[in-house]
């Protein structure tokens, strides 16, 4: 069997950079994401960069907690992340801007080129919670009682933020004080910690955590209850502040978006007679307006019209109720609106 053919830098030459999860709970979700937009690639055993075959574009597999420091730096394009893993970015590049301003090392380059990632879209899928966890049948009952206790997490610098805020507020500091007293050292110790965060408590590692809760069961099996949400989060679609082929950026966008909305709608089809039309399509107005037309059979029109997925089974029912007959329901694999 012949080894796999290495990918060049002559090859990206060119390319639009998309940086996609290389593994965990993104990962799934994202090829099928990429399937439904139609960005054909074959990804090589081992290799973490795969050419598209059809569009000038290269996914480049990447940690999820990566991918927002190689998007806002510029390396990469376009990225699918977490909303968790770009606000934790996005609070250590204050605290080393903090820093730097504080030991006078900053000074900002006029023809530097634009740093950070902006949000293009949520995606609807990997919804999770970054929750201040502690052991159920402790003493802890809010946040504040962490105070000046060890709390371990992977998200450093969003509990750091966090308890900073706690202790400004512990200290009678306004807002605007609030933002100077992040500088200061915190009586919180936040221990950093890459994995298996939840039985940090039950060793004796930390007093609380703060770490990323789907379903909660595993919180539940650690011994351990959420106190407080720090992040609501799902997968959304980030962009460089720069991007080396705009127009590239907004025809994936364009499909991804496409991808999204086939992925929540149905196309309902039926027959009304045109008596009844008006009350027909107060059940099934569409996204912007339905499609009619005009049957052979005089009297009667055709509907097309747009129905949120979650609610075609009482739409049906109610339009069996205004006189509608052959109702069709039918898939929507992509589609586009301006």
């Amino acid at each position: 069997m012949a080894a796999p053919e290495l990918i060049s830098l002559q090859s990206l030459e060119g390319r639009l950079l998309f940086a996609v999860p290389k593994k965990g709970r993104l990962l799934s979700a994202s090829l099928n994401l990429l399937e439904g937009a139609d960005i054909q690639f074959k990804r090589e055993n081992r290799l973490d960069i795969a050419l598209v075959k059809n569009l000038p574009i290269a996914l480049v597999f990447l940690p999820a907690a990566d991918i927002p420091t190689f998007v806002g730096e510029g390396r990469v394009d376009l990225g699918i992340t977490g909303l968790d893993q770009v606000q934790e970015h996005d609070a250590g590049v204050r605290e080393l801007t903090r820093a730097r301003r504080l030991s006078n090392e900053w000074s900002p380059d006029p023809n530097a080129k634009p740093q950070g990632c902006e949000t293009v879209m949520e995606l609807g899928f990997g919804a999770c919670r970054l929750q201040v966890q502690v052991p159920a049948k402790g003493e802890y009952v809010e946040s504040k009682d962490l105070i000046g206790k060890n709390i371990g997490t992977s998200f450093v610098h969003l509990a750091k933020e966090y308890f900073a805020r706690l202790e400004a507020e512990k200290e009678g500091l306004t807002n605007g004080d609030a933002a100077a007293f992040a500088g200061r050292k915190l009586r919180t110790k936040i221990i950093e910690l890459s994995g298996s965060v939840e039985a940090a408590c039950a060793l004796g590692v930390a007093d609380g955590i703060v770490d990323l809760v789907e379903s909660g069961e595993t919180m539940k099996a650690a011994g351990l209850k959420a106190i407080d949400t720090v992040v609501d989060s799902s997968a959304i679609l980030i962009k460089s502040k720069a991007p080396s082929n705009p127009a590239m950026v907004e025809l994936i966008a364009a499909r991804i978006g496409g991808v999204i909305t086939a992925q929540k709608y149905v196309l309902c089809q039926y027959n009304v007679p045109r008596t009844r039309l008006g009350d027909a399509t107060k059940i099934t107005p569409g996204k912007r307006a339905p499609t009619v037309t005009s049957l052979e059979e005089e009297g009667w029109v055709a509907v097309s019209a747009m129905v949120e997925k979650k609610r075609i089974a009482p739409v049906m029912d109610q339009l069996t109720q205004v006189g509608a007959t052959d109702i069709l329901v039918l898939d929507i694999h992509n589609t586009r609106s301006s």
